[in-house]
């Protein structure tokens, strides 16, 4: 117990803040952050995988398969068509499976580069860069818009900010007819409610959600990803020091400083001076207003606009790009990346499996259900026969979205009687109520409660074999 735990001594981290004399002082957390255009390689990328998923989510509801809307999650109905696939509340472990599949890929994802799911794919920017086009297009540059906003309102200043905001709604509305349109069917819906004809649910539901994508990336922006969202939060769990993630190399830009264009680097180098001129547009084109040469911090989503930002600076100066690049930890200090790590390599085996088990899921799972439900006025009558009769109700469930035909056997009760027919069509995703009797000579029974099992198998697909088995009690409590 006298043994000393040993202290490291950690310097202190010098933070490089912009000269508040150099530069206008727009980005503390609570001023408001206006975004300056940039273009580069990583912005055309974003704009790629934006414009992609964007188009995806656009037109994935308006899609037909077999005569009815592709993707409609009907909760009212509670049922979930996902083109030939219909899922149902029994069929919940399937849901689990993909958002467990969901979860360790967006792991894994982090993992190797970062919040790179937040700066290209997430909905959050996708939207807060579309609303930050219109404001472009309306109001100008960024230096324009700080400005506009520093004038007294007039005419001029009025109408681009009505036109501004009636975009922001546009585009707001269009959005959330196009998600309620995952949950009702979508042609009906945009007629319902242009006509003011749709019911209380779904008008409830477009307005709530044009009020949030109004609000979200139009005014909070930034604020959902440094304060509300969770994932800025727990991600430095899955970072390493192998991780690619957007950085500053500060041997190489520092000291920062500006100089003339005409110097070279080996001039700067004798001045004291590295590669980064403090030019801050770097800061400038940040969608989270953060300044990535304070180090990584948890604002910053990895959209790669200050890489863009920089490059472009770097260029003009004739300096070698990468000031600002995707980088690791392991590489800023001189070492090479580690892609092939245990971290990374136990998220891809763990994707792998929970993949595969959601395939074998998929492939193993019977488009058919069967539930049975005793009568619950009487345990047994005597028919005029002398026979003992138990009634049950069966639940024939067709998971599928064709219409089938089934076969209803009994079995596991020697000399027992079905009464009712045996054949029933029951329509693709609907659920059938079919009731049934079974009946026997008493002397047959050695027990007061016996087991029978009832047997449903599809008999219009030959190529399909496809059958269920429900165990029931038949019960006689005389005898």
């Amino acid at each position: 117990m006298s043994e000393r735990i040993p202290v490291k001594v950690i310097s202190p981290v010098k933070v490089h803040r912009p000269d508040s004399d150099k530069h206008d002082n727009h980005y503390t957390p609570r001023s408001r952050i206006y975004v300056r255009a940039v273009s580069g390689a990583l912005e055309n990328f974003r704009r790629f995988f934006g414009l992609l998923f964007l188009g995806a989510f656009a037109l994935l509801p308006w899609l037909q398969f077999n005569g009815q809307q592709a993707i409609l999650l009907d909760i009212g109905s509670q049922r979930f068509n996902i083109f030939a696939l219909t899922l149902w509340p029994q069929d919940l472990t399937l849901l689990a499976w993909i958002f467990i599949v969901a979860a360790f890929a967006l792991f894994f994802i982090t993992t190797f580069a970062g919040r790179v799911w937040c700066g290209f794919m997430c909905p959050q920017t996708t939207w807060t860069y579309i609303y930050t086009w219109f404001e472009e297009k309306i109001e100008g540059s960024r230096h324009q818009r700080i400005k506009l906003d520093e004038r007294k309102m007039n005419a001029d200043k009025f109408w681009r900010k009505f036109l501004k905001h009636f975009a922001w709604v546009a585009v707001a509305l269009l959005t959330s007819l196009t998600f309620v349109g995952y949950f009702t069917p979508i042609d009906l819906l945009f007629v319902d409610f242009f006509t003011f004809s749709s019911g209380f649910w779904a008008s409830s539901s477009v307005c709530f959600f044009t009020l949030c994508t109004y609000g979200n990336a139009g005014w909070m922006r930034e604020i959902m990803c440094t304060h509300i969202c969770p994932y800025a939060r727990f991600q430095s769990a899955m970072f390493d020091k192998d991780t690619f993630t957007v950085a500053y190399n500060a041997k190489r830009g520092e000291h920062r400083g500006p100089r003339a264009r005409k110097n070279t680097q080996e001039q700067n180098q004798q001045q004291g001076l590295g590669d980064c001129i403090d030019c801050n547009l770097c800061v400038q084109v940040c969608p989270t207003g953060i300044d990535i040469r304070n180090g990584l911090q948890y604002e910053c989503i990895n959209c790669g606009a200050c890489v863009d930002a920089c490059n472009g600076v770097m260029e003009k100066m004739n300096y070698p790009k990468g000031l600002i690049s995707f980088t690791s930890e392991t590489e800023l200090a001189g070492g090479t990346t580690k892609i092939f790590r245990p971290k990374l390599i136990g998220y891809a085996v763990v994707l792998v499996l929970m993949t595969g088990l959601l395939v074998l899921e998929i492939m193993t799972r019977v488009p058919l259900e069967l539930d049975v439900i005793r009568d619950r006025n009487s345990l047994y009558r005597e028919t005029n026969e002398g026979l003992i009769e138990n009634v049950y109700t069966l639940k024939v469930l067709n998971k599928s979205q064709q219409d089938q035909s089934y076969r209803i056997s009994v079995a596991g009760l020697d000399g027992v009687q079905f009464i009712g027919d045996n054949l029933v069509h029951v329509a693709g995703g609907e659920v059938l109520n079919w009731p049934v009797s079974l009946a026997i000579d008493p002397n047959k029974l050695s027990d007061t409660v016996s087991e029978v099992k009832f047997k449903v198998e599809l008999i219009n697909d030959p190529l399909n074999t496809i059958e269920v088995q429900q165990a029931t009690k038949f019960l006689y409590p005389d005898l």
